[in-house]
């Protein structure tokens, strides 16, 4: 059960195969359906898409896109690119047009693996990607009605062929393993080039960093596409032989049943997510569930120690980026709503507008360096100039503002710029989400600012989106007078959104610009406070 220190994800499972081939290490479950991998499985699947990579003309350094749902084709085309030495693109199978063609082009993919449900926004974009030439298809359902030109197979007839072990050919850790975009809110998505030594550097998280034991079973419901499901699941359940367990996709009416069935023993939640699991109505049996440990980024302050009471678990907070900086609060030593302190090996300091660096409890931008002094070094494919400016002074700034006190204790904020300030006060949107999901009609909740409609800059008007319980029907008017006698004064909303469901990337973070967008354009989902329930402003 020792943690090894693979070169690549490839010489990892190649080694696991050898040693605890018929361990059943991921299994990926899509509403009670299920299949299961062992590390024999994986490595022979591995070698057989790596097989049909290379007769596509795939070579080391090229390109490919992944757009797949939680699939175990997912972990082995990634087993199969390292076999290869070639970089996969993981997109966000519900990615469409523009965005999905700029991914495409700007990465310079020649070919894709995709999902049955993708293979058409694929096709589509075929146009405008000329280096675009295959495409391999996982799924049942209709594939590529309007193929464009694309030589295509389907994933089944891939792994039909014999199986037969290759050798690897990625010889450096150095070497890129992935290019993941980011979610691009404001301006194009920026392709991180992410290494082998990055996969083999988390996979030893496990025990050291995340609190995972010999024995337990971790589980997650985010993409693959993103990075929490391959470095916080992933990559410390294939080092450390976790049969780890993947839904399709997330959805939170189903976590617990999930849970149980699989007696899983941790799971990892972001922000959006939590806020969504905490507004199910309470059972009496919440906290008989196998759950020892939940792995978060975004618990809020307000409901932390309620969730941890409620189901039963401990809670390990961490902080971390693609591009790097890490923070990390393990179960039951920092402060609640904390996100940790600073990851070994790294440095930090909270810094002004100017960059000069702030005292202990002043707000300010977090920037990461390594603890050797050598400089921060993030590489955005195609686009050097945007590497320079995240790295510029040899600090990698994150772009996000926290607090940190005089022990070191990071408490994040909100990323820069994107405060929410009324009436002079700054609002905490956690503290506005908690009220509203604590209402028994409302599913999901996500609050944000508008430019206040007073014109005083800087200022905001508080939005809620929100979202109904199946079957139930939101009341304006009950939801304001909820908040009324729940909160203070300043931090009711001004306005009310209510919508089917809240726009969510593959992370299952909430999009706020398309939410302002409805909110721009559709006034019909918009109710504004009634003036009986509004806040007197001096």
């Amino acid at each position: 059960m020792s943690d090894m220190n693979p070169l690549s994800i490839a010489h990892l499972v190649a080694e696991k195969a050898r040693i605890q081939p018929d361990l059943d290490v991921l299994t990926f479950e899509n509403n009670g359906a299920e299949e299961v991998r062992t590390y024999s499985q994986l490595w022979n699947n591995g070698c057989r898409i790596a097989a049909a990579l290379s007769a596509r003309g795939v070579r080391k350094g090229d390109r490919f896109a992944l757009l797949l749902q939680n699939h175990p084709e997912f972990v082995e085309t990634m087993i199969a690119a390292a076999i290869v030495g070639a970089v996969f693109v993981p997109i966000d199978p519900r990615t469409r047009d523009a965005k999905l063609a700029f991914m495409l082009r700007d990465s310079g993919c020649v070919g894709a693996v995709c999902g049955d449900d993708a293979s058409e926004a694929l096709a589509g974009a075929t146009a405008s990607v000329p280096n675009l030439g295959w495409g391999i298809v996982v799924g049942d359902g209709p594939v590529f009605a309007n193929s464009g030109g694309l030589h295509i197979e389907a994933m089944r007839n891939v792994l039909a062929a014999p199986a037969r072990s290759l050798a690897i050919a990625t010889d450096s850790e150095t070497l890129p393993m992935q290019i993941m975009y980011t979610s691009g809110t404001t301006g194009d998505p920026k392709g991180v080039v992410v290494r082998h030594a990055r996969f083999a550097l988390v996979a030893g998280h496990g025990e050291a960093v995340f609190g995972y034991r010999p024995g337990d079973r971790p589980y997650t419901g985010l993409s693959l596409t993103h990075g929490n499901a391959q470095f916080v699941t992933l990559a410390p359940s294939l080092n450390m032989g976790l049969r780890a367990v993947f839904s399709r996709k997330f959805t939170k009416s189903r976590l617990w049943e999930v849970v149980r069935r699989y007696g899983c023993t941790s799971f990892s939640l972001l922000g959006g997510m939590i806020t969504a699991i905490y507004s199910e109505p309470r059972r009496p049996d919440d906290a008989d569930n196998p759950l020892r440990l939940v792995v978060s980024a975004g618990m809020p302050a307000a409901i932390w120690e309620d969730f941890a009471r409620r189901f039963n678990v401990e809670i390990t907070e961490f902080y971390g980026a693609m591009e790097g900086g890490m923070t990390i609060n393990p179960a039951g030593q920092g402060p609640v709503g904390s996100c940790g302190r600073v990851a070994p090996g790294l440095v930090a300091k909270v810094v002004d507008e100017d960059g000069n660096e702030v005292p202990p409890g002043t707000p300010g931008e977090i920037w990461f360096r390594s603890a050797d002094g050598s400089p921060a070094k993030v590489e955005y494919f195609n686009n050097p100039e945007a590497a320079r400016l995240k790295t510029e002074g040899g600090w990698l700034h994150s772009g996000d503002v926290v607090i940190m006190d005089a022990d070191g204790w990071v408490f994040f904020q909100c990323r820069k710029g994107g405060g929410i300030r009324r009436n002079g006060e700054f609002i905490s949107p956690a503290f506005v989400e908690k009220v509203l999901a604590e209402h028994p009609a409302v599913d999901d909740v996500f609050v944000y600012g508008v430019p206040a409609e007073s014109g005083a800059p800087g200022e905001h008007d508080v939005v809620a989106a929100v979202t109904p319980m199946d079957g139930c029907v939101l009341d304006p008017g009950e939801l304001f007078e909820w908040c009324r006698t729940r909160l203070e004064p300043n931090m009711i909303p001004g306005f009310l959104q209510l919508l089917a469901e809240l726009p969510k990337t593959a992370s299952e973070k909430v999009q706020p610009r398309f939410l302002f967008e409805r909110f721009r354009d559709d006034p019909n989902c918009v109710f504004r406070r009634p003036v009986s329930n509004a806040v007197k402003v001096a």
